[in-house]
């Protein structure tokens, strides 16, 4: 129904299955989009990180896993999240005000690795919504998606989202925590996740980051 391309988003659904999935991330917290990277992208994009490094990155008191070490497949799923039709989609369904931009990381967790994430709820830097995009090629066991009542600890919604190129959003809020189990068996986990921000805007982003890794080349020795 909803679809990132290389021509940009697709939405081929009615008005009200926009309904329906508000509806659904109202009561739930969480929605699930099925298929929302187009088939031939995703494969270039399984392709790519088939060859590539992943580096340890420790998230201060919140967990541990692997982030995909090249650029230019995060800016390819960056620039696809940050398409402006995406982004009003994305405000319909969660309600959430107006976003800015999505700002994320490939990340793999391991069996038996020690990667492991807390319970936490993801706030501050301007952050709306967090997605995250399933880019494991085989069914990892393990690795679900619980999220809870901040006051009680109660679970109010649990997803193992396995589908190849299925994504899901969730809230973020001071009433809910969340995190992501450890992942079982002999199957990593790899996922294109982050956050959809109130601001910077997109292409203000770009500009900032752009002049960042100028001035980060031009300080080095050749």
């Amino acid at each position: 129904m909803i679809r990132l391309t290389r021509a940009g988003t697709e939405f081929a659904g009615r008005p009200t299955d926009i309904d329906r999935l508000r509806r659904q991330f109202k009561r739930d917290h969480c929605v699930r989009l099925p298929r929302l990277l187009e088939r031939g992208l995703l494969q270039q994009v399984l392709d790519r990180i088939e060859r590539a490094s992943f580096l340890p990155r420790a998230h201060e008191g919140i967990g541990e896993e692997l982030c995909l070490d090249d650029p230019v497949t995060i800016s390819l799923l960056t620039f696809l999240a940050n398409d402006p039709r995406f982004l009003r989609i994305v405000q319909q369904i969660t309600e959430c005000g107006l976003i800015g931009c999505w700002s994320g990381r490939v990340y793999r967790m391991l069996p038996r690795s020690g990667h492991y994430d807390s319970w936490h709820d993801d706030l501050g830097d301007h952050r709306l919504v967090a997605m995250s995009l399933n880019l494991s090629p085989k069914i990892y066991s393990g690795g679900v998606l619980r999220i809870r009542q901040h006051a009680t600890g109660q679970i109010v919604y649990t997803v193992a989202n396995t589908g190849l190129g299925d994504a899901v959003l969730f809230r973020l809020s001071p009433e809910l925590d969340h995190h992501v189990t450890e992942v079982e068996g002999s199957v990593p986990k790899t996922a294109f996740a982050g956050w959809f921000k109130s601001r910077p805007a997109f292409h203000a982003w770009v500009l900032e980051h752009a002049a960042a890794t100028h001035t980060s080349s031009a300080g080095q020795s050749v």
